[in-house]
């Protein structure tokens, strides 16, 4: 069966068929490729005079186009770097008391004091609430972008440079 011309397959193979191209992105001649510019234009890049692009889908995942999401358009990051504006609103809950410590075991116990030594020891019992200074705590992190990405199985997707031309209707 014959394909029609700038249809997409996704192939198991690491080679394009003859009369099939991957879809990477690669600048065509219009001169040689009349039929798959008439149908493809530019919308995928190249300057349209003389050349224009192949569709490139390394790296990314076919959309479906809608009002939000134009035929062509490119969205969407392989990386992503949180900031205090993108990470969603929490709070890190902490109790804490300047009573001298009384017991050495965390079960149902707060932060106290230890007069004697620069170490901190558990305290049993409520706290009262009270500010703890800025070097006590502090931000943590190295703002690298961690991976954005779904599970993945890498195949090729290829594009008809001949075939049947599709008819509108």
């Amino acid at each position: 069966m014959n394909p029609f011309i700038g249809e997409v397959k996704l192939l198991p193979w690491n080679w394009a068929p003859k009369g099939w191209a991957f879809c990477d992105g690669r600048l065509l001649p219009i001169q040689q490729n009349t039929a798959l510019f008439s149908l493809l234009g530019t919308q995928y890049g190249g300057n349209g005079t003389t050349n224009f692009a192949l569709p490139d889908l390394r790296g990314r995942t076919p959309e479906h186009y809608s009002n939000s999401l134009p035929q062509g358009a490119a969205v969407g990051v392989e990386t992503v770097g949180l900031t205090l504006t993108t990470m969603p609103a929490h709070t890190h809950g902490f109790s804490a008391t300047s009573a001298t410590a009384s017991a050495n075991s965390a079960a149902n116990a707060i932060i106290g004091t230890d007069p004697s030594g620069p170490i901190d020891f558990l305290a049993a019992g409520p706290a009262a609430p009270f500010t703890i200074t800025p070097t006590s705590i502090g931000i943590t992190g190295n703002g690298i972008p961690h991976e954005n990405m779904q599970p993945y199985l890498v195949m090729n997707y290829c594009i008809a440079l001949v075939g049947i031309f599709p008819s509108r209707n």
